[in-house]
């Protein structure tokens, strides 16, 4: 964290430029709170957008635990070798270690909110759309 970046952060998500991290794509996120912004030393949490088909690689972090909680939209979300359609008011918890992918299989964009503890593991790659 930088030291001119206050201790503490309140945000409008309009003040925040969408990102299109490594490996996703069509998706989009908003990092609202990290490392980077604030002094939390723990948390990363963005909102994100998938476009209709838009979708992230299979992949897995080493140590990051992830919460999804999906607000719009509908997808099919893939744990390990199991896939669950998510759609509004459905949470996902991913453990270190699973492979885990998200697709947007609906007409509207797929939107939910990500939180990832620790913060370190994440690309928070600032790639403006």
């Amino acid at each position: 964290m930088s030291t001119n970046q206050p201790a503490d952060r309140v945000v409008r998500i309009e003040e925040v430029p969408w990102i299109e991290a490594p490996g996703h794509h069509g998706a989009l996120s908003k990092l609202l709170i990290n490392p980077d912004n604030c002094a939390t030393k723990f948390y990363d949490f963005r909102i994100s957008s998938y476009e209709p088909k838009g979708h992230v690689e299979v992949h897995a972090h080493e140590r990051a635990e992830h919460v999804y909680y999906i607000l719009g939209g509908k997808g099919i979300m893939t744990l390990g070798d199991r896939t669950f359609v998510v759609e509004p008011h459905t949470a996902i918890f991913i453990p270190p270690g699973l492979r885990h992918a998200i697709d947007n299989t609906g007409l509207e964009n797929l939107v939910f909110i990500v939180v990832n503890v620790p913060a370190d593991e994440l690309p928070r790659v600032d790639t403006r759309v």
